[in-house]
């Protein structure tokens, strides 16, 4: 684009979906709160609030500042298909925050508010951009969208049944859209959430990224100078032991159509140790931040276990050591902790990590001793 932005030309669609009608289980505190924070990026930026579609289903007690619209299938297949379509425009922001899923075609699955656990209702993200990338919407010849949702693999989630098809209608496809995706997690990767702190890692590291480039705004920034800052601060957060994913960047357009590499190529990163990774799976859980919690777990477990345990005020280091205890001193205790997590939190992306993380834990133990 040449000359100035003008803010009433810019347009965005800004998801966040804490609470689903699949109950508790799937409650996700933090996207809610991450769209409201972007929507007031954009406003700051001086685009009119009625360019701006925000969609949440918040948690209670949160309650959002801005009005909003409902996160339902159906409104936000609508939107995406008859509403935005239909407006004029020259750039689009997409921002959703949520549950997903890859499924078994390898495209990535948006839950909906409404999604229950036998009405896994979505927008398939895959059939969205292809949609936007041809003749079926005339405007929007910069996009950006930003997913943080989880990647993991349908059939590592154990659903009763499949997926049922959800592709929206498409166009023709021509040369007239540059689309940049940014997506969280990366293949069959969980997507990480601060439930203390009420917001998801990449979320937060994209907030504070665009906050730094507020003279772009509302234009989009360049992304393959925002990128590698992105690919840099979930390096460390990976080194902190706070996450396993590998964000993802697509380019698209008439020009190319590419994945872009790691930000320092041929600098392999350590591979995360066992240990790591079952830490990161446990912390997850939001019961772990509680001391309460905590306690409710240790005490579902044998005394045998427990009574030699050490216990510590900060979590990090009760996960580390009921892990490492476990695994040098007691490895088939390993599932009877796994039992008592999901006696308390079921949730099932969750779990599919955490029942990974403990069998390679568990496979290091017998290599280790000699019986792998």
């Amino acid at each position: 684009m040449t000359g100035p932005l003008d803010p009433d030309r810019v347009r965005a669609l800004i998801v966040g979906i804490e609470r689903y009608d699949a109950g508790e289980d799937w409650a996700l505190p933090g996207p809610a709160r991450d769209a409201v924070a972007f929507h007031r990026l954009l406003r700051a930026a001086g685009v009119p609030g009625h360019r701006l579609r925000l969609h949440l289903a918040p948690l209670a007690p949160y309650v959002p500042d801005v009005p909003y619209a409902p996160a339902d299938h159906a409104t936000l297949r609508r939107v995406l298909v008859r509403e935005l379509p239909a407006e004029p425009g020259d750039v689009l922001w997409v921002w959703w925050g949520g549950h997903g899923v890859l499924d078994r075609s390898g495209g990535l699955r948006l839950f909906c508010s409404d999604a229950t656990t036998a009405d896994k209702v979505g927008i398939d993200l895959d059939s969205a951009l292809t949609r936007y990338a041809g003749d079926a919407v005339a405007g929007f010849a910069e996009q950006l969208w930003i997913v943080d949702a989880c990647e993991s693999f349908e059939e590592a989630l154990n659903f009763r049944d499949p997926l049922p098809p959800q592709a929206l209608p498409v166009g023709r496809r021509d040369l007239a859209h540059r689309q940049t995706v940014l997506r969280a997690a990366g293949r069959g990767r969980v997507a990480a959430n601060d439930p203390a702190r009420a917001t998801g890692l990449f979320s937060d590291v994209l907030l504070g990224l665009l906050a730094e480039r507020t003279a772009v705004l509302p234009g989009l920034p360049d992304p393959e100078e925002l990128f590698p800052a992105v690919r840099e601060r979930l390096a460390a957060l990976r080194k902190e032991g706070r996450t396993l994913q590998h964000p993802e960047i697509r380019l698209q357009s008439a020009e190319r159509v590419e994945i872009l590499p790691p930000a320092v190529p041929g600098d392999a990163e350590r591979a995360v140790s066992p240990l790591l990774r079952a830490v990161e799976a446990l912390l997850a859980y939001p019961l772990m931040a509680d001391p309460v919690e905590r306690q409710a777990l240790i005490g579902q477990l044998s005394t045998r276990v427990t009574a030699t345990l050490p216990r510590h005020t900060k979590a990090r280091t009760e996960a580390a050591t009921l892990l490492g205890t476990l695994a040098r001193r007691h490895p088939a205790a390993l599932w009877e902790l796994y039992d008592a997590v999901l006696a308390l939190d079921d949730a099932p992306a969750l779990k599919t990590e955490l029942r990974t993380a403990l069998r390679e834990l568990e496979a290091q133990g017998r290599n280790r001793d000699g019986h792998g």
